[in-house]
């Protein structure tokens, strides 16, 4: 049975016309006792490294991540819960958690309360589904945790060989280039975490650049397969290594900003800042990029793999443009406004958790406001009543001394 599935896929997906240069087949990379050549089939063992990854990260958020959330003074904040009312809550559910005006004045209709009532209510029910910092932290201290021994690992086993500094080594002697172990699990780890994220993307928190996480990780998950699966070894783990330099600083800028450490945040910011606008918007265009796309033609003619492989770099390229552009605008304004806005920081996960905030500020001025028209009110009352009070003694006393003057005096 498989020996029938690893054939069917070499007949369909795996075809040596579709990634490997004109000329060369399977056959000629064909692992041996002296070399050991990647093959497409080796990439199946990623499955149960993912959900290996998925129990490991289980008991490390639940062992170190949580323990060490609670010493950094981590704190969840503390939210009104919603009051329990059947027809808001079913909406909620089942049509929308930010219902339009019409639709609030039909439910405040339904339910026999008052418009702000019901806006009321669905903040708070939006607040009681909003992720706690705990969970946040837990998140990102797993990320950190990986990002930051995979860029060791991968800089320890790169930083003697030829092709991290020559960026034409990649293809010195293509495609018969044999891979080390080293090589071997650091394409086996880096791909099976990231099938782990998307395995887990419906349990974690949702941020608000969602869609362009989600295009990021499947972007990834085809250039790690390809790349081992066209022998583009050397080229693909100066990649990855790219991409971690500068994911474990962000990870570890987001925990310091749940716990509340507002400098340690703000400097690691800056320097993932630094980081990533240097490998991402430098070294990955200018170097990784114009290798696949113009030193790889020195040495082979373009085939399917060659175009699909840098399709795939290009739309990486778009991804970091695109955070790179809200990276620069928070810049402009921490070093110009001395403040970085939160809806700029990818980590923010409610769409409409701004929205509340500011909603909950209006009704808490509303509030005092009302409070103090009552106090303002019950002074007002208490001289009312006092002056009354002082009428109503003064006409007593004019009216006893009338009745005195009128008594005739005694003789």
């Amino acid at each position: 049975m498989r020996i029938d599935m690893e054939a069917l896929m070499d007949q369909w997906l795996w075809r040596q016309e579709y990634w490997l240069p004109p000329g060369i087949t399977w056959k000629d990379i064909e692992s041996s006792k002296d070399s050991q050549y990647p093959l497409p089939r080796d990439l199946l063992v990623t499955l149960p490294v993912a959900l290996g990854f998925i129990a490991l990260r289980y008991v490390f958020e639940r062992a170190v991540a949580l323990p060490l959330s609670r010493q950094l003074g981590v704190r969840d904040r503390i939210q009104a819960r919603a009051a329990p009312v059947p027809k808001l809550e079913a909406f909620y559910t089942q049509s929308s958690r930010q219902p339009s005006k019409s639709e609030i004045i039909t439910l405040a209709q339904q339910c026999d309360i008052t418009h702000r009532q019901v806006e009321t209510w669905f903040r708070q029910r939006r607040n009681q589904d909003r992720p706690r910092n705990t969970k946040k932290f837990c998140e990102a201290c797993w990320r950190f945790v990986f990002y930051l021994v995979a860029f060791l690992a991968g800089l320890a086993s790169l930083i003697d060989k030829p092709w991290f500094w020559d960026s034409k080594e990649c293809w010195n002697g293509y495609p018969y280039q044999a891979i080390t172990e080293a090589q071997y699990w650091y394409y086996t780890l880096e791909l099976g975490f990231y099938w782990s994220l998307v395995l887990c993307i419906s349990v974690d928190v949702k941020r608000k650049d969602f869609k362009e996480q989600i295009i990021h990780h499947i972007a990834t998950i085809f250039l790690i397969g390809l790349s081992y699966s066209c022998n583009y070894v050397r080229v693909g783990t100066i990649v990855m290594l790219v991409h971690d330099s500068s994911d474990f600083l962000m990870e570890s800028a987001k925990m310091f900003n749940y716990a509340g450490w507002r400098k340690t945040c703000d400097t690691l910011f800056v320097a993932f800042a630094v980081v990533f606008l240097v490998t991402r918007l430098l070294i990955f265009p200018f170097r990784v990029i114009h290798s696949t796309l113009f030193l790889f033609l020195d040495v082979f003619d373009p085939f399917f793999g060659y175009y699909v492989f840098n399709a795939l770099l290009l739309v990486l390229q778009a991804l970091h443009i695109f955070w790179a552009w809200l990276i620069v605008r928070m810049i402009y304004k921490f070093a110009f406004m001395g403040k970085v806005e939160r809806d700029e920081r990818s980590d923010e996960e409610s769409e409409f958790e701004e929205e509340d905030e500011q909603q909950e500020k209006e009704d808490e001025d509303d509030d005092k406001e009302e409070s103090s028209w009552e106090q303002r009110k019950d002074a007002l009352n208490s001289k009312f009543t006092t002056l009354s009070d002082n009428c109503v003694l003064k006409n007593l006393t004019k009216q006893r001394s009338n009745r005195s003057s009128r008594l005739p005096k005694a003789r």
